[in-house]
């Protein structure tokens, strides 16, 4: 597996990771301090190889290094940040 490649895409309001090339991805909406997190999806490759974990991680160090909190709409990005970062939800 080659080195995951994150990127923001403002153009697509949205955040990537790119693995070996195939795409998982983290729509967004930015609502003052807080960053609004409506889908999360991971190519259908890269199912069960915690590509979507990872995203998530980078988004959360994104939103914690520019003061953000995070409100989750998708069932998926509100389960990880339970489970990882709670502090981080807004």
């Amino acid at each position: 597996m080659s080195d995951d490649l994150f990127s923001h895409n403002p153009a697509k309001s949205r955040y990537e990771l790119e693995v070996d090339g195939l795409i998982a991805f983290a729509d967004y909406q930015r609502s003052g301090h807080r960053l609004v997190i409506p889908h999360v999806e991971a190519d259908p490759a890269l199912r069960g190889t915690g590509a979507a974990g990872r995203l998530m991680t980078k988004v959360a160090e994104v939103a914690r290094a520019e003061g953000m909190r995070i409100t989750p709409l998708c069932s998926y990005a509100a389960a990880w940040l339970r489970r990882n970062d709670p502090e981080l939800i807004a």
